[in-house]
């Protein structure tokens, strides 16, 4: 069968887009200007699009997603919707209506992104059981509120990703606070009782280059072996701003964000289990709040229509040391397993990293899953240092998780630090210097002192090194000052 995906009702051929066209390209060439490039990096949500994602053993749900980013040749026997797909001149979606009485456009370059971010939201079950609420997940390390529900359940934050230049936010959010719910016979709304459609193990050529979406892990790994240099992608919200901004190319792309061996989830008693292919979305939901560190980070991670395509095991595979996530795990004492058709192994992420975006994982290995140990310490914050509150690279990024004692000591504290070294890492002096003493103020600052003189922060133009430093040893401060001692253990 030729590679192929169905878009807005309709059946289309991909043709030989190989590896390195994505999805916007594509779509455009096609006929459907609707999406527009903006940024080309996944920061503007011009492209955005909507596609059919299995949620759960018997249903669907509407994903909305980046599609400057992502290769065409991932959505092999897939399922998109574009906003020409939604409705049409005479009969518009409920969405494009809102927005449409509701001034919600000006230029129009924006809108159709802003709709299927919109129409994502608004077919997203379980909408009605949050109505009315405002920040009803509490508050997160940056003092902003996970979530903002409308009276109609919408969540705001599903536009996170989405930039309006001229029209203004609150026309826009008023759009999306007058949203009623699905009716039954609306087709998108019924498509979502059907299964999505299953990945499909595919190959198309081009002249730049080979896309490959194998059909098992296995495959992948024996692929990888007799190709190391081959280009893997997931989400591609790294690679593909490559592709747009330096215009990289590879001989061969490896996509592996459908294999059901990356995708598994465990909540177990002695420890979790991430699939490193599930989205972050898709780790959020399934959480469900119960790694509140965790919680605390997804909403400062880039943006919805990123999460909604960006996966652990990229974000590490990366090896940047200004992630979000590495800080973070570390707090959290994780480990990774790495595959490779030898076998595999476990490494501690304290081991992982061993230089600038250099680890320890070898060209033919793949990051299958990520580790957390339990119990869970029960104190436990994430404090983004960037210019922008949500969807920016952070300047330095910090994640602490501590439990004191019944009197008041520090039993154990982790505390993991990105953007002020070569590589993400431990601050092993300032946690020596807390464990086992009482968790007062004295202990703290002079904690700080030593947080302060982790790493070897550089001045660039996200932050001078004098900066870094004093939001190293401020953040450890407001840690204390968020989570006093109190008799019997900490502040809950």
């Amino acid at each position: 069968m030729k590679p192929q995906l169905v878009v807005n009702g309709r059946t289309r051929e991909l043709g030989e887009v190989g590896g390195h066209v994505t999805l916007l390209e594509w779509l455009r060439a096609d006929g459907l200007t609707g999406c527009k490039e903006g940024c080309a990096e996944g920061e503007c949500g011009a492209c955005a699009v909507l596609v059919a994602r299995q949620d759960g053993p018997d249903r669907t749900r509407w994903v909305a997603i980046n599609a400057c980013l992502v290769p065409a040749a991932a959505f092999d026997q897939q399922e998109v919707v574009t906003a020409e797909g939604l409705g049409r001149p005479g009969q518009l979606h409920p969405v494009q209506r809102e927005m449409a009485d509701r001034g919600g456009s000006q230029c129009g370059y924006c809108t159709p992104g802003f709709i299927c971010s919109m129409a994502a939201e608004y077919y997203r079950p379980g909408r009605r059981a949050s109505a009315g609420l405002t920040g009803s997940a509490g508050l997160n390390g940056s003092g902003t509120a996970d979530h903002e529900h409308g009276p109609n359940g919408f969540d705001l934050h599903a536009l996170s990703g989405n930039l309006c230049r001229c029209t203004g936010y609150r026309p826009i959010r008023d759009a999306a606070y007058a949203l009623g719910q699905p009716e039954a016979a609306d087709p998108l709304q019924a498509r979502l009782a059907e299964l999505a459609p299953a990945p499909a193990a595919t190959t198309t050529s081009s002249a730049q280059g080979d896309y490959v979406r194998p059909a098992s892990l296995r495959a992948a790994l024996e692929l990888l072996a007799a190709c190391p240099d081959a280009r893997v992608v997931a989400g591609s919200t790294d690679w593909g701003v490559e592709l747009n901004i330096r215009h990289a190319r590879a001989a061969l792309t490896i996509g592996i964000e459908r294999l059901e061996e990356l995708r598994e989830f465990s909540f177990g008693p002695d420890r979790i289990e991430l699939g490193a292919g599930l989205s972050l979305s898709e780790i959020e939901s399934r959480l469900d709040g119960r790694v509140p560190l965790l919680s605390d980070m997804f909403p400062q991670f880039a943006s919805r229509l990123i999460r909604n395509g960006a996966t652990l095991g990229g974000n590490l595979g990366t090896a940047s040391p200004i992630g979000d996530a590495p800080p973070v795990l570390l707090a959290l004492d994780a480990s990774l397993v790495l595959a490779s058709v030898t076998g595999e192994r476990e490494v501690p992420l304290a081991d992982y990293f061993t230089g600038y975006r250099e680890c320890v994982r070898r060209p033919d290995e793949l990051i299958t899953t990520i580790r957390i140990p339990l119990p869970l310490a029960p104190v436990t914050a994430f404090h983004k240092i960037a210019k922008r509150r949500f969807d920016d690279i952070s300047s330095v990024a910090m994640a602490y998780a501590l439990a004191l004692d019944d009197d008041g000591r520090v039993a154990s504290v982790r505390i993991g630090l990105g953007g002020v070294a070569a590589t993400p890492l431990r601050a092993t002096a300032a946690e020596e210097a807390l464990r086992g003493q009482p968790w007062t103020r004295e202990t703290v600052t002079a904690a700080a002192g030593e947080l302060a003189r982790t790493g070897t922060p550089i001045s660039d133009h996200r932050a001078s090194e004098s900066y870094r430093i004093a939001m190293l040893r401020n953040s450890l401060l407001k840690f204390y000052a968020e989570n006093p001692a109190q008799a019997g253990g900490p502040k809950s």
